[in-house]
């Protein structure tokens, strides 16, 4: 394997651009394009210098962009705040063959693919800082281009369904319930059939995360070692918190 090493940067019309042969990614090319229309070829498509030609490794989806606008000009017409009648940003409204910045590298052939496989799988890999991303979209005065639209902010900008609205939406309400897995009142006989009713919908329920020192552990699973489901500290502790609850009901407030 050697390194990609930087020739030239240039102008090379579609016809002399060879797509790379299996690029496993499937891109959407028309959001690539409303882009190119909006805000023209911001960055330079890479492509392997071969005997034969150029073969594209990175901007794959960029070129089949390209190439879908075709000859200008064409009709799109991009609506900006500060040029509500702006041309296309890569004809100009003129006449246009169409053409792509390319940076021409020099590399060996697995190179090339580890470079067409980075390309595609970095993006997938990142993750999104969402506030500062509503921060950035709020600064435009429209969406174009950004391959957002007025639907993606709203739903940035709601606030997370409460575990009841998720509830709501994804469970009926008899599958889930209001009462806890296992009751005091169970008896050894009666315990399966009643937790295997309720424990449909456990995964709705709260969590609780406790950190107690060892004493604490080990008293508790003292305290609830007659607990029917002994193996389940949901059930411990809701089999102890209903064989208490008449003294804590009795106990004056």
């Amino acid at each position: 394997m050697s390194q990609a090493t930087y020739v030239r940067t240039e102008e090379v019309p579609l016809g002399e651009l060879t797509p790379f042969p299996g690029n496993a990614r499937r891109g959407d090319v028309r959001l690539i394009l409303e882009s190119l229309r909006t805000s023209g070829q911001y960055r330079s498509l890479i492509a392997r210098q071969l005997p034969d030609g150029l073969v594209v490794l990175a901007g794959n989806h960029t070129l089949q962009a390209l190439a879908l606008h075709g000859r200008g000009p064409c009709t799109a017409s991009i609506p900006t705040f500060a040029r509500p009648d702006a041309d296309c940003a890569l004809c100009n409204g003129t006449r246009w063959e169409p053409a792509a910045r390319v940076e021409v590298v020099d590399c060996d052939e697995e190179t090339a693919r580890r470079i067409n496989l980075v390309d595609n799988r970095a993006a997938e890999k990142g993750d999104w800082d969402l506030d500062g991303l509503v921060e950035l979209l709020s600064y435009l005065p429209d969406l174009d281009g950004t391959g957002y639209t007025d639907a993606d902010v709203e739903r940035l900008l709601a606030p997370p369904p409460s575990l009841e609205e998720l509830a709501d939406t994804y469970a009926p309400r008899e599958d889930y319930g209001d009462e806890p897995p296992a009751r005091a009142t169970a008896t050894a006989e009666t315990t399966d059939a009643v937790v295997g009713d309720a424990e449909q919908g456990s995964g709705l329920w709260p969590v609780l995360r406790l950190r107690i020192p060892p004493a604490v552990r080990d008293e508790f699973y003292a305290a609830t070692a007659s607990c029917p489901r002994s193996a389940d500290d949901g059930a411990r502790l809701a089999w102890l918190l209903e064989l208490t609850r008449p003294r804590r009901e009795d106990s004056p407030q």
